[in-house]
Protein backbone atom coordinates (compact mmCIF):
# COMPACT_ATOMS: atom_id res chain seq x y z
CA UNK A 1 0.00 0.00 0.00
CA UNK A 2 0.70 3.63 -0.65
CA UNK A 3 1.62 6.01 2.06
CA UNK A 4 2.70 9.36 1.16
CA UNK A 5 5.47 11.27 3.77
CA UNK A 6 3.83 14.80 3.46
CA UNK A 7 1.83 15.62 6.52
CA UNK A 8 -1.99 14.91 6.04
CA UNK A 9 -4.52 17.91 6.09
CA UNK A 10 -6.54 15.28 8.52
CA UNK A 11 -4.23 14.18 10.54
CA UNK A 12 -5.51 14.28 14.32
CA UNK A 13 -4.07 17.20 15.87
CA UNK A 14 -2.96 16.24 19.74
CA UNK A 15 -4.18 12.61 19.14
CA UNK A 16 -2.64 9.30 20.92
CA UNK A 17 -0.26 7.40 18.11
CA UNK A 18 -0.16 3.91 17.92
CA UNK A 19 2.76 1.84 16.22
CA UNK A 20 2.07 -1.67 16.16
CA UNK A 21 4.79 -4.46 15.16
CA UNK A 22 2.51 -7.28 13.54
CA UNK A 23 3.75 -10.93 13.66
CA UNK A 24 2.04 -14.30 12.81
CA UNK A 25 0.95 -15.05 15.94
CA UNK A 26 1.74 -11.74 18.40
CA UNK A 27 1.48 -8.05 18.17
CA UNK A 28 3.75 -5.94 19.86
CA UNK A 29 2.91 -1.55 20.58
CA UNK A 30 3.62 0.93 21.81
CA UNK A 31 0.74 3.84 22.17
CA UNK A 32 2.21 7.56 22.48
CA UNK A 33 -0.59 9.05 24.67
CA UNK A 34 -1.64 13.01 24.37
CA UNK A 35 0.22 13.76 27.46
CA UNK A 36 3.85 12.23 26.51
CA UNK A 37 3.05 9.36 28.14
CA UNK A 38 4.22 6.09 26.76
CA UNK A 39 2.46 2.66 26.92
CA UNK A 40 3.43 -0.71 26.08
CA UNK A 41 1.55 -3.03 24.34
CA UNK A 42 1.31 -6.68 23.90
CA UNK A 43 -1.67 -9.16 21.98
CA UNK A 44 -2.38 -12.06 20.11
CA UNK A 45 -3.01 -11.43 16.81
CA UNK A 46 -6.46 -12.35 16.17
CA UNK A 47 -10.52 -11.66 17.43
CA UNK A 48 -9.04 -12.27 21.48
CA UNK A 49 -5.90 -10.22 20.83
CA UNK A 50 -7.67 -7.32 19.32
CA UNK A 51 -10.67 -6.76 21.81
CA UNK A 52 -7.34 -6.66 24.40
CA UNK A 53 -6.39 -3.59 22.42
CA UNK A 54 -9.78 -2.57 22.74
CA UNK A 55 -10.02 -2.40 26.25
CA UNK A 56 -6.36 -1.27 26.82
CA UNK A 57 -7.21 1.71 24.16
CA UNK A 58 -10.34 2.37 26.28
CA UNK A 59 -8.60 2.24 29.49
CA UNK A 60 -6.39 5.45 28.18
CA UNK A 61 -9.25 7.31 26.51
CA UNK A 62 -7.78 6.61 23.50
CA UNK A 63 -11.14 6.94 21.37
CA UNK A 64 -9.50 7.75 17.90
CA UNK A 65 -5.87 6.68 17.60
CA UNK A 66 -2.98 7.34 14.84
CA UNK A 67 -2.09 4.10 14.00
CA UNK A 68 0.56 2.85 12.25
CA UNK A 69 1.70 -0.67 10.66
CA UNK A 70 3.67 -2.41 8.17
CA UNK A 71 1.87 -3.60 4.98
CA UNK A 72 2.67 -7.73 5.37
CA UNK A 73 -0.19 -8.95 3.85
CA UNK A 74 -1.92 -11.63 5.64
CA UNK A 75 -0.71 -11.04 8.83
CA UNK A 76 -1.49 -7.14 9.03
CA UNK A 77 -5.05 -7.31 7.30
CA UNK A 78 -7.34 -8.45 9.75
CA UNK A 79 -5.87 -6.19 12.54
CA UNK A 80 -6.05 -3.26 9.70
CA UNK A 81 -9.37 -3.72 9.04
CA UNK A 82 -10.76 -4.15 12.75
CA UNK A 83 -8.79 -0.71 13.68
CA UNK A 84 -10.42 1.14 10.58
CA UNK A 85 -14.09 -0.64 11.51
CA UNK A 86 -13.56 1.13 15.21
CA UNK A 87 -13.21 4.45 13.81
CA UNK A 88 -9.11 4.89 13.90
CA UNK A 89 -7.18 6.41 11.62
CA UNK A 90 -5.15 3.44 10.15
CA UNK A 91 -2.15 4.23 8.06
CA UNK A 92 -0.77 0.99 6.11
CA UNK A 93 3.36 1.24 5.97
CA UNK A 94 5.72 0.48 3.54
CA UNK A 95 7.90 -1.96 5.40
CA UNK A 96 11.04 -0.36 3.20
CA UNK A 97 10.53 2.77 4.45
CA UNK A 98 9.95 2.16 7.69
CA UNK A 99 13.16 0.25 7.67
CA UNK A 100 15.20 3.54 5.68
CA UNK A 101 14.14 5.25 8.51
CA UNK A 102 15.21 3.13 11.33
CA UNK A 103 18.48 3.30 9.60
CA UNK A 104 19.00 6.90 9.19
CA UNK A 105 18.21 7.01 12.56
CA UNK A 106 21.01 5.43 13.72
CA UNK A 107 18.68 2.29 15.01
CA UNK A 108 21.39 -0.60 16.00
CA UNK A 109 19.08 -3.52 17.80
CA UNK A 110 16.06 -4.67 16.64
CA UNK A 111 13.76 -6.22 19.02
CA UNK A 112 9.35 -6.34 18.37
CA UNK A 113 9.16 -3.66 21.18
CA UNK A 114 11.95 -1.33 19.70
CA UNK A 115 10.48 -1.92 16.69
CA UNK A 116 6.61 -0.88 17.41
CA UNK A 117 8.39 2.64 18.85
CA UNK A 118 10.22 3.17 15.86
CA UNK A 119 6.93 2.83 13.92
CA UNK A 120 5.49 5.66 16.37
CA UNK A 121 8.18 7.85 15.76
CA UNK A 122 7.46 7.49 11.64
CA UNK A 123 4.58 8.38 12.22
CA UNK A 124 5.10 11.31 14.20
CA UNK A 125 7.73 12.55 11.99
CA UNK A 126 6.42 12.20 8.32
CA UNK A 127 2.22 11.81 9.02
CA UNK A 128 1.37 9.17 6.01
CA UNK A 129 -1.52 8.86 4.62
CA UNK A 130 -4.64 7.47 5.96
CA UNK A 131 -5.17 3.73 4.11
CA UNK A 132 -9.19 3.74 3.26
CA UNK A 133 -10.04 -0.42 2.89
CA UNK A 134 -11.10 -1.65 -0.34
CA UNK A 135 -14.78 -2.64 -0.76
CA UNK A 136 -15.41 -6.65 0.06
CA UNK A 137 -16.13 -6.63 -3.56
CA UNK A 138 -12.84 -5.33 -4.55
CA UNK A 139 -11.16 -7.26 -2.10
CA UNK A 140 -12.58 -10.12 -4.06
CA UNK A 141 -11.77 -9.51 -6.79
CA UNK A 142 -8.40 -8.56 -5.89
CA UNK A 143 -7.86 -12.39 -4.46
CA UNK A 144 -9.35 -13.65 -7.46
CA UNK A 145 -6.91 -11.97 -9.79
CA UNK A 146 -3.42 -12.52 -7.80
CA UNK A 147 -4.23 -16.10 -7.67
CA UNK A 148 -4.65 -16.29 -11.09
CA UNK A 149 -1.32 -14.51 -11.75
CA UNK A 150 0.16 -17.34 -8.98
CA UNK A 151 -1.17 -19.74 -11.09
CA UNK A 152 -0.08 -18.14 -14.53
CA UNK A 153 3.73 -18.22 -13.03
CA UNK A 154 3.05 -21.88 -12.03
CA UNK A 155 1.90 -22.81 -15.60
CA UNK A 156 4.72 -21.08 -17.18
CA UNK A 157 7.30 -23.00 -15.30
CA UNK A 158 5.87 -26.34 -15.70
CA UNK A 159 5.83 -25.56 -19.56
CA UNK A 160 9.50 -24.53 -19.14
CA UNK A 161 10.37 -27.60 -17.63
CA UNK A 162 8.87 -29.66 -20.68
CA UNK A 163 11.24 -28.56 -22.85
CA UNK A 164 14.28 -30.89 -23.06
CA UNK A 165 12.94 -33.04 -20.32
CA UNK A 166 13.03 -36.60 -20.04
CA UNK A 167 10.32 -38.88 -21.79
CA UNK A 168 9.84 -41.13 -18.30
CA UNK A 169 8.61 -37.06 -16.38
CA UNK A 170 6.74 -35.76 -19.85
CA UNK A 171 3.43 -37.12 -19.08
CA UNK A 172 3.29 -36.43 -15.57
CA UNK A 173 4.22 -32.61 -16.41
CA UNK A 174 1.46 -32.77 -19.31
CA UNK A 175 -1.34 -33.79 -16.93
CA UNK A 176 0.03 -30.57 -14.84
CA UNK A 177 -0.11 -28.48 -17.56
CA UNK A 178 -2.94 -29.32 -18.35
CA UNK A 179 -4.97 -29.38 -14.18
CA UNK A 180 -2.94 -25.86 -13.96
CA UNK A 181 -4.48 -24.18 -17.66
CA UNK A 182 -8.31 -25.37 -16.33
CA UNK A 183 -7.94 -23.69 -12.76
CA UNK A 184 -6.71 -20.87 -14.50
CA UNK A 185 -9.83 -20.98 -17.30
CA UNK A 186 -11.65 -21.46 -14.16
CA UNK A 187 -10.37 -17.86 -12.34
CA UNK A 188 -10.79 -16.00 -15.01
CA UNK A 189 -14.41 -17.15 -15.22
CA UNK A 190 -15.07 -16.57 -11.68
CA UNK A 191 -13.13 -12.99 -12.36
CA UNK A 192 -15.71 -12.29 -15.02
CA UNK A 193 -18.25 -13.10 -12.58
CA UNK A 194 -17.49 -11.17 -10.03
CA UNK A 195 -17.11 -7.97 -12.06
CA UNK A 196 -20.64 -8.52 -14.01
CA UNK A 197 -22.14 -9.17 -10.34
CA UNK A 198 -21.81 -5.67 -8.67
CA UNK A 199 -22.87 -2.99 -10.78
CA UNK A 200 -19.59 -0.53 -10.03
CA UNK A 201 -17.49 -2.60 -11.06
CA UNK A 202 -18.87 -3.63 -14.13
CA UNK A 203 -19.47 0.25 -15.12
CA UNK A 204 -16.05 0.77 -14.05
CA UNK A 205 -14.69 -2.61 -15.89
CA UNK A 206 -17.13 -1.63 -18.88
CA UNK A 207 -14.97 2.35 -19.11
CA UNK A 208 -12.04 0.59 -18.45
CA UNK A 209 -11.79 -1.18 -22.00
CA UNK A 210 -12.71 1.69 -24.00
CA UNK A 211 -9.02 2.60 -23.43
CA UNK A 212 -7.11 1.67 -26.85
CA UNK A 213 -4.46 -0.98 -25.08
CA UNK A 214 -6.55 -1.82 -21.55
CA UNK A 215 -7.95 -5.14 -22.35
CA UNK A 216 -10.59 -6.71 -20.20
CA UNK A 217 -8.08 -9.33 -17.77
CA UNK A 218 -5.93 -5.85 -17.42
CA UNK A 219 -9.16 -3.37 -16.71
CA UNK A 220 -9.86 -6.25 -14.01
CA UNK A 221 -6.77 -5.64 -12.14
CA UNK A 222 -6.71 -2.21 -12.47
CA UNK A 223 -9.79 -2.50 -10.59
CA UNK A 224 -8.57 -4.80 -8.02
CA UNK A 225 -5.04 -3.10 -7.87
CA UNK A 226 -5.55 0.64 -8.33
CA UNK A 227 -5.76 3.38 -6.43
CA UNK A 228 -8.85 4.57 -7.81
CA UNK A 229 -10.48 8.42 -7.43
CA UNK A 230 -12.20 7.00 -4.17
CA UNK A 231 -9.42 6.65 -2.18
CA UNK A 232 -6.89 9.45 -4.19
CA UNK A 233 -7.54 12.86 -5.20
CA UNK A 234 -4.89 13.27 -8.02
CA UNK A 235 -3.87 10.57 -11.25
CA UNK A 236 -0.20 11.38 -10.20
CA UNK A 237 -1.08 9.65 -6.42
CA UNK A 238 -2.33 7.02 -8.41
CA UNK A 239 0.50 6.70 -10.21
CA UNK A 240 2.71 6.85 -7.40
CA UNK A 241 0.90 4.07 -5.67
CA UNK A 242 1.48 1.98 -8.59
CA UNK A 243 5.37 3.17 -8.52
CA UNK A 244 5.62 4.64 -11.69
CA UNK A 245 6.55 7.98 -10.29
CA UNK A 246 9.59 9.43 -11.86
CA UNK A 247 13.01 9.49 -9.71
CA UNK A 248 15.85 12.12 -10.11
CA UNK A 249 19.29 12.50 -8.46
CA UNK A 250 20.74 15.75 -8.15
CA UNK A 251 24.12 16.88 -6.83
CA UNK A 252 25.99 19.91 -6.99
CA UNK A 253 26.69 20.76 -10.71
CA UNK A 254 27.89 17.50 -11.90
CA UNK A 255 25.32 14.68 -10.89
CA UNK A 256 21.98 15.31 -12.99
CA UNK A 257 20.38 11.93 -14.12
CA UNK A 258 17.06 10.08 -13.90
CA UNK A 259 16.88 7.09 -11.66
CA UNK A 260 14.41 5.52 -13.21
CA UNK A 261 11.48 3.45 -11.34
CA UNK A 262 11.82 1.76 -7.65
CA UNK A 263 11.04 -1.73 -6.32
CA UNK A 264 8.27 0.70 -3.91
CA UNK A 265 4.85 0.66 -5.30
CA UNK A 266 2.27 -1.63 -6.45
CA UNK A 267 4.26 -4.45 -8.59
CA UNK A 268 1.23 -6.25 -9.67
CA UNK A 269 -0.23 -3.13 -11.21
CA UNK A 270 3.17 -2.26 -13.10
CA UNK A 271 3.37 -6.33 -14.33
CA UNK A 272 0.05 -5.73 -15.47
CA UNK A 273 0.51 -2.54 -17.36
CA UNK A 274 3.49 -3.66 -19.57
CA UNK A 275 2.22 -5.73 -22.17
CA UNK A 276 -0.50 -3.27 -22.29
CA UNK A 277 2.26 -0.15 -22.74
CA UNK A 278 3.41 -2.01 -25.64
CA UNK A 279 -0.17 -2.39 -27.25
CA UNK A 280 -1.05 1.46 -26.74
CA UNK A 281 2.15 2.66 -28.37
CA UNK A 282 1.43 1.03 -31.25
CA UNK A 283 -2.22 1.27 -31.85
CA UNK A 284 -3.97 4.58 -29.02
CA UNK A 285 -3.13 7.59 -30.82
CA UNK A 286 -2.50 9.60 -27.84
CA UNK A 287 0.26 7.27 -26.52
CA UNK A 288 1.54 6.40 -29.79
CA UNK A 289 2.39 10.66 -30.51
CA UNK A 290 3.56 11.09 -26.88
CA UNK A 291 5.76 7.95 -26.97
CA UNK A 292 7.13 9.42 -30.70
CA UNK A 293 7.95 12.72 -28.72
CA UNK A 294 9.75 10.76 -26.33
CA UNK A 295 11.78 9.03 -28.51
CA UNK A 296 12.43 12.19 -30.93
CA UNK A 297 14.08 13.35 -27.38
CA UNK A 298 16.47 10.51 -27.50
CA UNK A 299 14.82 8.62 -24.46
CA UNK A 300 15.62 4.98 -23.99
CA UNK A 301 13.10 2.31 -25.11
CA UNK A 302 12.28 1.19 -21.36
CA UNK A 303 11.91 4.79 -20.36
CA UNK A 304 9.80 5.25 -22.74
CA UNK A 305 7.55 2.23 -21.97
CA UNK A 306 7.78 2.93 -18.37
CA UNK A 307 6.15 6.51 -19.18
CA UNK A 308 2.84 5.03 -21.51
CA UNK A 309 2.45 2.89 -18.57
CA UNK A 310 2.44 6.03 -16.61
CA UNK A 311 0.14 7.83 -18.98
CA UNK A 312 -2.37 4.71 -18.88
CA UNK A 313 -2.55 5.26 -15.63
CA UNK A 314 -3.53 8.55 -15.37
CA UNK A 315 -5.51 8.21 -18.34
CA UNK A 316 -7.61 5.14 -16.79
CA UNK A 317 -7.71 7.28 -13.44
CA UNK A 318 -9.34 10.39 -15.67
CA UNK A 319 -11.87 7.83 -17.46
CA UNK A 320 -13.06 6.60 -13.55
CA UNK A 321 -13.29 9.88 -12.42
CA UNK A 322 -15.19 11.61 -14.76
CA UNK A 323 -17.28 8.47 -15.75
CA UNK A 324 -16.52 8.98 -19.68
CA UNK A 325 -15.58 6.47 -22.00
CA UNK A 326 -12.07 6.93 -23.26
CA UNK A 327 -12.04 10.24 -25.92
CA UNK A 328 -8.17 10.73 -28.01
CA UNK A 329 -8.73 13.86 -28.70
CA UNK A 330 -9.13 15.04 -24.98
CA UNK A 331 -6.56 11.96 -23.63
Amino acid sequence: MHSSSAPSSDWLAGAAVLGLDVAKATVQGELRLADGRKVGLHFANNAAGFAQLARCLAQHHATKVCVGLEATGPYSQPLAHCLHGQGHRVSLLNPRRVKDYARSAGARNKTDALDAGLIADFMLAHQPSAWTPPTPAVAQLRALVRRREQLSLLLQGEKNRLEGVDASVRASIQRLVAALASEKARLEKLITQQIRADRALARHHELLTTINGIGALTAAILLAEMAGPDQVQRARQAAAHAGLAPRREESGTSVRRRKGLGNEGNRHLRKALYMPALVAIKYNPPLRAFAQRLSAAGKPKMAIVCAVMRKLIHVAFGVLKHQQPFNPSLA
